[in-house]
């Protein structure tokens, strides 16, 4: 149970509220945004709960609630969560272990849910040995539901010149060539921006007509949702005044990341991608982030979108997988039906995806590779 120094408010906050907690937060991310779980899972479909200590917010959990009709039980789902680590500060156990605490009580316990948390850390990390710890009453899901939670991220400390000297030798070489290119490149987080990245991106689809299950109108739906300090950051390549490329990356808390890219013939000629990268890094650099995460990687299924991100010289890490509890069969059965039915089609279209985001021959990325967003699973 919470400690008595520990305090549990649950569906007692407004968007705005949250969004000005959540700044406060060094693990804050996209995916605990309001944003985000409103358009993404439907406002109605989503629970708040936030921990305090000493009548401090130590903690916040953004949650899916899946209730099937006319079935008893249900599913709690959180993503990237809970957020516990505040800014200049070290992520503290008790705090982790409160939460952890709260969260049974208030889902599996009150609800009667399944609930499963994926975890913002990576398998060895110091954090990821915070959250074990904390949540050690909870199951870890089988591998199989884990899904393809294998990224590169890139430690951001270094001073420019040092991680412009680690980048490996063919990627240096081709942004030496994009900046010899007389390229431009926009910089925002309006929608007037994700428009122009948007057509780039269904220029691209309507030439390789590759399967994905990223919702690019619904990012820029959550992207002009987002509140100022939370915006996501949008980067256009421009060739003589002319769209070339674009990526779109969130740089809240102290992780920026990579969420979708697109090029166009002309920009893979220039080399843009290159560029939009290295501009993404002295972003991120310049506003305070400790790393860059860049999305999700796929060395057997894409090994372009692979070869490519590891040319950045970052580290090559697993998340940890879900965290799961239940005191309820009925919830139990729930979250396994829809894991086989999920996992059917992750299957079918991780087939198609190989074959359409294949390397071309000569080597290099692939025209997909270079557009292509995260590799995660989309929950």
């Amino acid at each position: 149970m919470v400690d008595t120094e520990f305090r549990v408010e649950v569906d007692h906050i407004t968007a705005p509220e949250w969004s000005g907690l959540l700044k406060e937060f060094e693990d804050a991310n996209l995916y605990q945004t309001w944003s985000y779980g409103a358009i993404h899972w439907g406002e109605e479909n989503l629970s708040h709960l936030i921990l305090r200590r000493h009548g401090q917010v130590a903690g916040m959990a953004e949650v899916r609630l899946l209730r099937p009709r006319f079935l008893p039980g249900g599913v709690a789902y959180m993503r990237w969560g809970p957020v516990c680590q505040l800014r200049g500060q070290e992520l503290d156990l008790e705090t982790l272990r409160q939460m952890a605490s709260a969260l049974r009580a208030e889902y599996v316990q009150k609800r009667r849910l399944f609930l499963r948390i994926l975890p913002n850390a990576f398998a060895g990390s110091p954090r990821a040995a915070v959250f074990q710890a904390a949540f050690s009453q909870f199951a870890a899901a089988p591998s199989a539901q884990s899904g393809s939670n294998r990224t590169i991220v890139l430690n951001l400390a270094p001073k420019l010149e040092e991680l412009r000297k680690a980048l490996d030798q063919k990627w240096r070489n081709q942004l030496n060539r994009a900046e010899k290119n007389n390229l431009t490149i926009l910089e925002g987080g309006g929608p007037e921006l994700y428009q122009m990245f948007l057509r780039l991106y269904q220029d691209m689809w309507t030439r390789k007509k590759f399967d994905t299950s990223v919702d690019v109108g619904e990012f820029g739906r959550i992207c002009a949702d987002l509140p100022e300090g939370l915006k996501l950051r949008i980067l256009i390549c421009q060739d003589k005044g002319v769209p070339v490329g674009g990526i779109v990356c969130s740089g809240i808390g102290n992780m920026g990341i990579y969420l979708l890219g697109a090029t166009s013939e002309a920009g893979l000629a220039s080399k843009g991608a290159y560029l939009l990268q290295w501009t993404m890094i002295k972003w991120l650099k310049e506003n305070g982030a400790k790393f860059y995460d860049l999305g999700g990687i796929d060395p057997d299924g894409n090994p372009g979108v692979y070869h490519f991100k590891k040319g950045l010289s970052g580290d090559d890490v697993t998340r940890l997988p879900p965290f799961e509890c239940c005191e309820n069969a009925l919830s139990s059965l729930a979250i396994k039906a829809a894991d086989l039915v999920r996992g059917g089609l992750r299957g079918f279209l991780k087939k198609r995806t190989v074959a359409s985001n294949a390397t071309p021959a000569g080597g290099g990325p692939s025209r997909a590779a270079i557009g292509a967003g995260s590799a995660r699973p989309r929950e």
